[in-house]
């Protein structure tokens, strides 16, 4: 299993810090993780949050890739419903070429009404657009309409899934399911038969929703206020808009319904998926991924490099323990097929 970390860059304004100073503290820490020994680096994306969320993921893929050499680069998500499928091909060749062959393009639907609507798209048939691009930038990869072409022969793609029809339709496509949640294992091997690929070759990757410390009581409390800022605003912009357009909210999501309680999120959850959250020992944190991924198709997983903007101690020695020691403890626990 490869062990990563996962960055949205977010500069919250009750902590906001000069936006250059920001980037380049977030990025030489990604590239610190790899020096350590993180095996992954992985970036998200939003539009339009107030903290200025990572809203090219894959531009700052092309810089994480100029000054690594080893970690895999992967977007969780990238929102190919927003750009022609030329444009993600394109801009994902281009990370690949610069990266040596280490993109995993992580794909989603998306479901904020602006973004959508910012980039004059179409909300509705959200799903059937994804798919489509998911077919369409294989066939400009593989038929040689997109130059130049990416190092991979077929770099990954994952589609960020967290219900049964987006898993089911990963499978059906035959990429990665990119969700940890057990419950989705099922139907996306039935997408795997269905779309006339191995069940075996299902493969999973995800956001372990876990910060590492070693007194993890004094961290939380420190940690908390940017874990409630990161829920509170998570679910205020997933219900923007929701009434110019008929749409779900993701499953991680409770639009609205802020202020969030963080006590309530912190704890020992059987699956470590948001809203779920804790700060545990590197110890406690092992034991319990090792638990609930071991019998999981997983190939990697990754953890936040920070929680919106929590102090950069807390976050360094976060990814110091998380390459001294999950990377190592993890390296033979997954690919359960």
């Amino acid at each position: 299993m490869i062990v990563g970390v996962y960055s949205d860059f977010r500069n919250p304004p009750a902590w906001r810090r000069d936006w250059s100073t920001h980037y380049r503290t977030t990025l030489d820490r990604l590239c610190e993780a790899e020096r350590l020994g993180c095996g992954s680096i992985w970036l998200s994306e939003h539009h339009l949050f107030e903290d200025g969320y990572l809203p090219q993921p894959l531009v700052m893929a092309a810089a994480v890739a100029a000054r690594t050499s080893t970690a895999r680069i992967g977007t969780a998500v990238f929102l190919p419903g927003l750009r022609p499928a030329i444009d993600t091909a394109e801009q994902a060749a281009v990370v690949d070429l610069l990266s040596g062959g280490r993109l995993d393009l992580g794909l989603g639907f998306g479901y904020r009404i602006p973004e959508f609507e910012i980039y004059e798209r179409e909300v509705r048939g959200r799903y059937e657009t994804v798919e489509a691009r998911v077919v369409e930038i294989r066939r400009l990869w593989e038929e040689g309409v997109c130059t130049p072409p990416p190092a991979q022969a077929r770099p990954p793609i994952w589609l960020g899934a967290t219900g049964p029809r987006g898993a089911r339709m990963a499978g059906r496509l035959g990429e990665g399911l990119l969700w940890l949640d057990d419950g989705l294992l099922e139907p996306y091997r039935e997408g795997l038969a269905e779309g006339g690929h191995d069940p075996a070759s299902a493969r999973m990757t995800g956001l372990v929703n876990l910060v590492l410390a070693d007194d993890p009581d004094a961290a939380w409390a420190r940690i908390a206020p940017h874990l409630a800022y990161q829920r509170d605003s998570y679910n205020r912009y997933g219900a923007e808009g929701r009434d110019r357009g008929n749409v779900t909210a993701s499953r991680t999501l409770q639009p609205g319904q802020a202020p969030v309680d963080v006590e309530a999120l912190r704890g020992p959850a059987r699956q470590a998926l948001p809203p779920a959250f804790d700060v545990v020992t590197p110890d406690e944190a092992i034991r319990r991924i090792t638990t609930w991924l071991s019998p999981l198709p997983v190939e990697q997983i990754y953890l936040w490099e920070s929680v919106a903007g929590m102090p950069d101690d807390l976050c360094d020695r976060h990814v110091e323990l998380v390459a001294q020691h999950l990377v190592p403890a993890l390296a033979d626990v997954g690919i359960a097929r």
